[in-house]
């Protein structure tokens, strides 16, 4: 059994609790690629990165602020991919959140093996507080009703209750697993305790469902005794630990040595590569349709896991024929359509019940009732070595972005960014020289023994297998055209000599 006082403390993220004053640690799972919402979203670039709903923040910001509204909530951990880190920390940055620990997760094993690595961490000065797993990628607006039913589900996660969070369902929706409520309870806090169907009211649970044909899925809208499964979890970190124990030990182990082994890279936690023996196995899977503690406290909000671009159509602000217009769009005759142009000008005539997303380098066009099946288009791509599943044409770093603009044989061109204070690493290339020229603030360049300072309209040579660096000293956005010409224009054409970001 997992003993919170035998947990060794790490000491480098972890955060201290008081005595007798166990919080909240909320841990968001931010690893998913969200192949179903490509072209916007794509394998480095993933959905809950991107601010899908039209507003300016992502999904992981939103996702980080609801979890820091409930009073209860320390600082989060966030597990990611590693691919990912930079972009994590940055957007957590930018919204004032403060992370006890961003883990880096050599692979992606699914929810289960993820929030045993929270777990571990929340643990990690031997504590034992309530965690709360999130999806970095769900919408819910209802910040109150949020709030109510965290509070209910806490009281029942300190009795050693496994809490999972149910929707109650609108319509039948064939996309969603369902939970089947049993009999009621009455373990949360005074003022949560209402009438059946009342906002915070606990149920053990009966059953998990998995995805329903449709007429299952009215029969169980009509009895009004299952909820939509929100994949939002609150339990003890010992408690969750001591399940995944006693149903999946490996899991377990798996996790224990790849968390003790884990190295401290810059301000993440990179963890073993243990950590891929771990079975890919869900939080459901793994525990909840199994263990005899599982409850479901019910949540009157509005809740989208953002899995499908009829998901997004469905929550999206709409025109008066139902439909939702981003970006340069015109229509005419076009009625319950999801139309996002990323670049340039999509016009649409007599369409119906239609999907067209638009980005620089891809156009996806599909009927409403196919959208769940765009993964198999990624799958495709994959599988042909295209980077438009990997990528968009404007790639993040962690000094800033960089785009391309045209290729040819034998030459191809960029623009730069390049954040104030930012510096790219100290690297040489073996097939390529490069030209600069600045178009705003100021760079400064190394190139061999060179110092170079260069302003707007001024520019530089760096020929091929010369060492140089560029950095970005003013308070301005650095923004430069690289044109490159050589035999082989690859980003693996990279030897880096020097980097503060870590990068091999």
């Amino acid at each position: 059994m997992i003993d919170p006082s035998v947990v060794p403390s790490r000491g480098v993220h972890s955060k201290s609790f008081a005595k007798g004053n166990i919080m909240i640690v909320p841990i968001i799972l931010s690893g998913g690629a969200g192949s179903r919402l490509w072209p916007l979203s794509r394998e480095l670039y993933p959905k809950q990165l991107l601010p899908m709903t039209g507003g300016s923040r992502t999904l992981l910001q939103e996702t980080a602020l609801r979890a820091a509204a409930n009073p209860q909530a320390g600082a989060p951990i966030v597990v990611c991919n590693e691919h990912h880190r930079f972009m994590v920390a940055a957007q957590l940055q930018e919204v004032n959140i403060q992370p006890q620990a961003i883990i880096l997760e050599p692979v992606g094993r699914n929810t289960a093996p993820a929030a045993a690595i929270g777990a571990l961490e929340a643990m990690g000065n031997g504590e034992d507080p309530v965690i709360m797993v999130l999806p970095a990628d769900h919408l819910v607006n209802g910040s109150i009703a949020f709030t109510a039913a965290v509070r209910c589900g806490y009281h029942l996660a300190q009795r050693g209750h496994m809490v999972t969070f149910g929707i109650r369902p609108h319509k039948p929706e064939t996309g969603y697993g369902y939970i089947h409520q049993g009999e009621h309870l009455f373990e949360g806090a005074e003022d949560d305790r209402g009438q059946e169907g009342a906002e915070g009211s606990a149920h053990r649970v009966a059953a998990f469902v998995e995805k329903p044909p449709r007429e299952q899925a009215v029969t169980y809208v009509e009895s009004g005794r299952y909820l939509w499964n929100s994949g939002i979890f609150l339990f003890k970190a010992s408690t969750y630990l001591q399940e995944l124990e006693r149903f999946s030990p490996a899991t377990v182990r798996c996790c224990t040595d790849a968390h003790g082994l884990a190295l401290r890279d810059l301000d993440f936690l990179r963890l073993d590569s243990r950590f891929s023996h771990c079975p890919a196995d869900s939080i459901d899977y793994a525990i909840m349709e199994k263990t005899d503690r599982a409850v479901v406290v019910q949540l009157d909000a509005s809740w989208n896991d953002v899995g499908s671009w009829s998901a997004l159509h469905e929550v999206a602000q709409k025109d008066d024929h139902q439909n939702v217009l981003i970006g340069d769009v015109i229509t005419e005759d076009v009625k319950n359509c999801y139309l996002h142009s990323s670049s340039r000008m999509i016009a649409a005539l007599g369409l119906q019940d239609h999907v067209v997303v638009e980005t620089k380098d891809a156009v996806l066009v599909a009927h409403m009732d196919r959208v769940q099946d765009v993964k198999t288009l990624v799958t495709r791509l994959r599988k042909d070595n295209r980077g438009e599943a990997l990528n968009h044409t404007r790639v993040y770093r962690p000094w800033g972005s960089y785009e391309s603009v045209d290729a040819g044989e034998r030459f191809q061109v960029k623009r730069i960014v390049v954040n104030p204070g930012s510096v790219l690493s100290l690297q040489r290339h073996h097939h390529r020289a490069e030209h600069w020229i600045v178009v705003r603030g100021t760079a400064r360049i190394t190139r061999g023994e060179e110092d170079i300072l260069l302003t707007e309209d001024q520019s530089t040579y760096v020929p091929l297998g010369t060492v140089h660096r560029l950095e970005n000293p003013g308070r301005i956005p650095l923004e430069l055209i690289e044109v490159q010409t050589g035999s082989y224009l690859g980003e693996d054409d990279i030897v880096r000599l020097e980097d503060k970001y870590g990068r091999e």
